[in-house]
């Protein structure tokens, strides 16, 4: 899961690029970067660490130029250095640069071919970097010493032919243009707009819609699976769909946690999805537990409010904030290692004592991934004073590795593998649990005025849409990304790479 954003504008682009990719922080909380382009040089800035601390004032003034991309890291694939922070540079043809979000599943395959055919080095274990070369050696197979809005759209079309997995990309050309592309399935989100100027139109690309709201762009339209969007230096918009047999099939955890509520993704507006995952929620405990004796609903902040508070609604229960979060720690979710997230939940949560004392609760959450942040809460409320802690899930039971851009490659790390929903309330601490059914959270999302027929629920169901996951793939991203092998790759950060402090 990362953050990308693109911008032609008219003046300097620099501070839209740094406002969009704070407005995309939770997307990725590792590394921040923007490279912008000016006279036919790049100027870039990259480094771990959120984009406040990434970019300073003197950064800032030397990422000169009307044109540039930017990307905030969760990293997926490949290990957490700086050297892998993102925009990639590749120098042929014209000077490219790219940030991506997703995963690549056939990399290794890619990989090889990309230095026995292709004739070029990989220096990280980054997919982007791969998907890069990949883009960059079918652009310079066309041979032009000027490329048209054409050549472009025949190398994104040689990319999807090539590559399988989960990407939306924003690539910028050096001296032409910014193109941006979109998997084939459209398992990633990417949308553009644009802002009129008194010095004409300016256009940006970004992961989601809301980065486009707080900079004046007015949303044009999600971009299709297979299709890409080319924005000349000048300022002209081309579109083209670069795919054989695209078929829209996005990631529903979108939805259920990872985009703000503010989004609208696909023309689902999140928050509108987020309510209906609160009212089916509701239905199915006065379903099952017609007797409840809940006596109030806290919702554990931020993602599962909204779901919570349509929740309390529909059951006609007292709504209430029991946890007060602090600000500055991240998204405990997105943490490499499971003993920075259990420090962190402590860190993040504290329990209004008021709320809790002789009473029971119902806790709502968007979902249960590894379980760690859930078994703490259950306990921070039980020494609240709470009588009954319940608890229930926005999203249903997360049984498989997602493997196109979320990070959770290990089976043994999620909490409800192999096991029933009474096993997973007893190991997490509560007196029962609710999970969302998949009928349900699909109905949730796609049931509103735009209709989706499927959605990525690989997580849920085990069906990979783009149909090349097995067994023995499954296991080797649980070697290479399991939370013992992050720690080992830690250690490993010299790699060479543009300097630039």
């Amino acid at each position: 899961m990362c953050g990308i954003v693109g911008i032609v504008g008219k003046s300097n682009v620099n501070q839209a690029l740094y406002d969009a990719l704070t407005v995309l922080q939770h997307r990725g909380q590792d590394a921040a970067g923007i490279v912008t382009s000016h006279d036919g040089r790049l100027f870039l800035r990259k480094d771990n660490g959120l984009v406040r601390d990434v970019f300073q004032q003197r950064h800032m003034q030397r990422l000169v130029g009307s044109m540039g991309i930017g990307h905030v890291r969760y990293p997926t694939a490949g290990s957490s250095t700086s050297a892998e922070a993102q925009p990639f540079y590749v120098n042929s043809p014209y000077g490219i640069t790219l940030a991506h979000n997703g995963n690549l599943t056939n990399v290794e395959q890619l990989a090889k071919e990309i230095y026995e055919s292709d004739l070029r080095h990989v220096n990280t274990n980054s997919d982007s970097e791969v998907l890069l070369n990949v883009f960059a050696h079918e652009l310079a197979v066309r041979g032009k010493l000027q490329p048209t809005e054409e050549d472009v759209f025949a190398a994104v079309s040689h990319v999807h032919s090539r590559c399988v997995g989960g990407y939306a990309v924003v690539a910028m050309v050096t001296g032409y243009g910014i193109v941006g592309f979109r998997d084939p399935h459209g398992i990633r989100p990417v949308v553009f707009g644009q802002r009129h100027t008194d010095e004409g139109v300016e256009y940006m690309i970004a992961s989601e819609s809301v980065a486009l709201d707080v900079l004046g762009f007015t949303l044009i339209r999600d971009l299709a699976p297979g299709e890409a969007v080319y924005i000349t230096e000048e300022g002209q918009l081309f579109t083209k769909q670069c795919a054989e047999s695209p078929k829209l099939q996005p990631c529903i955890f979108e939805h259920v946690y990872l985009a703000r509520p503010d989004s609208i993704i696909d023309g689902i507006s999140v928050y509108k999805a987020r309510l209906r995952m609160g009212e089916k929620l509701a239905d199915k405990i006065m379903r099952e537990r017609p007797e409840h004796d809940i006596d109030v609903v806290i919702p554990i902040p931020d993602t599962s409010r909204t779901a919570a508070l349509e929740l309390a609604n529909r059951l006609g229960v007292k709504f209430r904030e029991g946890f007060v979060k602090n600000r500055y720690i991240g998204r405990t979710f997105i943490m490499p290692g499971q003993a920075a997230r259990k420090k962190s939940v402590r860190q993040k949560l504290n329990a209004i004592e008021l709320e809790f004392r002789g009473k029971n609760v119902m806790l709502v959450d968007d979902s249960i991934v590894r379980g760690t942040t859930c078994k703490q809460i259950i306990q921070m409320a039980r020494e609240a004073g709470a009588k009954n802690v319940y608890f229930c899930s926005a999203a249903p039971a997360v049984r498989y590795p997602n493997v196109y851009g979320i990070d959770m490659p290990s089976v043994h790390e999620l909490i409800a593998h192999n096991r029933t929903t009474e096993q997973v309330a007893e190991l997490i601490g509560a007196d029962w649990l609710i999970y969302q059914d998949l009928p349900d959270l699909i109905d949730s999302v796609g049931g509103g005025k735009i209709k989706i027929d499927h959605f990525d629920c690989a997580v849920f169901n085990g069906e990979y849409v783009t149909g090349d996951i097995d067994d023995a793939y499954l296991e080797r991203i649980e070697q290479a990304r399991n939370d013992l092998a992050k720690v080992k790759n830690q250690a490993v950060s010299a790699i060479i790479d543009l300097y630039n402090n």
